[in-house]
């Protein structure tokens, strides 16, 4: 409810907008987070985060639950969750769903994004809404280089960049600008901003510490899959606390004191009973899944020895493993194409599915129910009879695939698992 003063008012208020994973909250991101309040000036924070599924194909090595109050410990207010059909899609979808949320709340003024090359204070010098511009307008030139490129065997990240330089010769001083996920990913957040003609000002935070996909654990800020790969391989995780904040570091352990880190190969069985049952018809109507690659998979399964090594079986120059890893993931969690384009018939994203939020932040809640056009899910039960149809299929979606996390991490461990609709927010 809003309180009576609110109602009736326009709320002016400066939020910063942080689309994540936080897989898991580590020293980089506290800085990330408090780095961005500085720039800004905002009074609060909003974080649109994967939830048990990542944007790499893979499940988080913890809940989505722990790891929305580690960012709320560490200075977010709000946390919601990035619904599953865009937090494991390719880098346009991820960013055009995460960007559409924020912007259908109607109070976020600043998204932040981590950036590797790419200081705030000199943001300005870089043609970052340009070049955002250029890939939502393509050129006939560029699309013909984009095709000729792919028809070659190259990736579609490989591809993208060599055609960009090709038709647009200007952009040569700023290669770098392609060459790391996180300025990818910054530039496709420019894009979905003028593509929907937000208001949204886009900030680059300078990344510091160790590259996206580094696992060297030496330097200050450690990359999240660097911790990762030490938690998978290390049995005392307490060795790990130094590289997250204090109030993170609590929680880990205290997770991983009833739970296992969680991998893709924890999804093996399932995932071979699905491809299995599925192998005569083909796997094409899955999202991202090409023909060629249907036909590969059905060809190599009779050599499945587990998730992560069927990807490895089935990469190709022209496909890498982290594109493999999401087309099995959209089978497992039956993500079809035909979804994405329902999401698209609903301008994206018809909810905000809340994680947790401060009680502090009561100011900021009141003015996303003034302003948002989508509701606040907060109950799942509630939401699935008051959303409409293809809104409720989405949030099933969700629903579905939390139920196979926590399914797969409770059986791991001798436990019986929570219900999603059981959960509680997390609330401090």
């Amino acid at each position: 409810m809003l309180s009576a003063g609110l109602k009736g008012m326009v709320i002016h208020m400066h939020v910063n907008g942080i689309i994540a994973e936080y897989n898991p909250f580590h020293k980089g991101h506290k800085y990330h987070l408090e780095e961005s309040l500085r720039l800004t000036g905002a009074d609060y924070t909003i974080i649109a985060m994967s939830g048990d599924f990542v944007q790499r194909g893979a499940p988080a090595v913890i809940d989505k639950h722990a790891r929305a109050e580690m960012a709320l410990r560490c200075g977010a207010d709000l946390v919601l969750e990035l619904p599953v059909l865009y937090a494991t899609a390719s880098a346009e979808y991820f960013a055009a769903g995460a960007v559409s949320l924020f912007d259908k709340l109607g109070v976020v003024t600043h998204l932040c994004f981590g950036s590797e090359s790419i200081a705030a204070e000199h943001a300005d010098a870089i043609p970052l809404p340009e070049i955002a511009s250029l890939l939502l307008h393509e050129s006939g030139a560029y699309r013909t280089a984009l095709k000729e490129l792919l028809r070659q065997g190259a990736s579609y990240p490989h591809a993208r960049f060599k055609a960009l330089m090709q038709s647009y010769p200007f952009l040569t001083e700023y290669g770098d600008l392609f060459s790391s996920p996180n300025n990818i990913l910054g530039i496709e957040y420019c894009k979905a901003i003028l593509q929907r003609q937000s208001t949204m000002i886009p900030v680059p935070v300078t990344r510091l510490g160790s590259g996206y996909h580094s696992s060297d654990m030496t330097k200050q800020f450690s990359s999240a899959l660097g911790i990762r790969c030490a938690l998978y391989a290390e049995k005392n995780p307490g060795k790990l606390l130094r590289h997250l904040p204090a109030e993170a570091g609590q929680i880990l352990i205290h997770y991983l004191e009833a739970h296992s880190p969680v991998r893709c190969d924890c999804f093996s069985a399932p995932l071979y009973y699905k491809l299995l049952i599925e192998k005569e018809s083909g796997y094409e109507q899955y999202l991202d899944v090409t023909g060629d690659l249907s036909n590969r998979i059905r060809k190599l399964l009779g050599q499945y020895t587990g998730f992560e090594a069927f990807c490895d079986l089935l990469k190709t120059r022209d496909m890498t493993y982290t594109r493999i890893s999401r087309c099995l993931l959209h089978i497992l969690l039956d993500i079809k194409k035909g979804h994405m384009e329902s999401a698209k018939s609903m301008d994206m994203i018809p909810y905000a599915k809340v994680l947790g939020f401060r009680k502090s932040a009561e100011p900021l809640l009141n003015a996303v129910k003034q302003q948002a056009s989508i509701p606040l899910v907060t109950r799942l039960a509630k939401a699935r009879k008051s959303l409409e149809a293809d809104a409720c299929r989405l949030l099933n979606q969700d629903i579905l695939s939390g139920e196979l996390y926590q399914g797969v991490a409770a059986i791991q461990c001798g436990q019986p698992p929570i219900h999603e609709c059981a959960r509680p927010l997390v609330i401090l």
